[in-house]
């Protein structure tokens, strides 16, 4: 098995807990994603934060184009590797 991860950016944690419950529906994964906080460089003010949802794809079924595409939805992406 591989380690492949994927990570989502949304702009605050409601829309990082609501895709974390999406992405099981839409999805069917295997493992619970987690979700990070993720402070801007310098910045102290949690407005100032993004959020990222990780997630293991460690047999590679996930579609980067898909997450990314669905990460959209709640105004976020898949960052690139």
């Amino acid at each position: 098995m591989s380690d492949v991860r994927h990570v989502l950016v949304l702009p605050d944690r409601g829309a990082a807990e609501e895709v974390v419950e999406a992405l099981r529906e839409r999805f069917g994964l295997d493992e619970e994603p987690q979700v990070v906080r993720d402070a801007l460089a310098g910045e102290d003010d949690a407005e100032d934060a993004q959020w990222l949802v990780v997630l293991r794809d460690e047999r590679e079924r996930l579609d980067p184009v898909a997450l990314d595409e669905f990460a959209g939805e709640w105004e976020g992406w898949r960052e690139e590797p």
